[in-house]
């Protein structure tokens, strides 16, 4: 098994919408509906937008399984627009969206690779802190997910009407 991280662009949206929809379609299938809902997120326009926003402000990476596109996640120069409450981070930052994975290839690293391309591009542009935000409640094992990935919490938030848990954490990279 060889996985590859490259570019990705526009033409990638689709695929990077099937690989939202397929964690949706697993979480739901693990009885975890709060994170992101029942429904394929591929339907929902805000989110596709927010997607698209994101892809516009920052740069695409695409994950290969054996040439196969198995996970994707966005690097900007900082979080969403609904994080704006919480206080700057007080220097240059990377900021990771939409990190997500066909689960077909659940366990296979691809996930994990592009986090450490990521902190390796942060790193490379003389940047020090990498940071992304995450669902937080239930058994926070998105929040362990990123732990095991070098990343420590930083600040908790709610989100939204339902109060939504979410968890920022952060990486030092150099």
């Amino acid at each position: 098994m060889t996985i590859t991280i490259r570019d990705g662009g526009p033409g990638d949206l689709p695929a990077i919408l099937g690989m939202l929809d397929s964690s949706v379609e697993w979480l739901v299938s693990q009885g975890r509906t709060v994170q992101w809902g029942t429904e394929p997120l591929s339907r929902h326009e805000k989110t596709v937008a927010a997607v698209v926003r994101a892809m516009d402000e920052g740069t695409t990476y695409i994950a290969e399984v054996d040439g196969v596109p198995a996970a994707t996640l966005t690097l900007t120069d900082g979080p969403g627009s609904y994080l704006s409450h919480l206080p700057p981070p007080g220097e240059p930052e990377r900021y990771i969206h939409w990190l997500a994975s066909d689960r077909r290839f659940k366990g296979r690293g691809a996930g994990g690779a592009l986090l450490e391309h990521a902190a390796e591009v942060t790193r490379r542009a003389g940047v020090r802190l990498l940071r992304v935000d995450c669902y937080a409640g239930g058994d926070r094992a998105l929040v362990a997910y990123y732990e095991a990935h070098g990343f420590t919490p930083a600040h908790t938030y709610t989100h939204g009407p339902d109060d939504w848990p979410g968890q920022v954490l952060a990486r030092r990279v150099g």
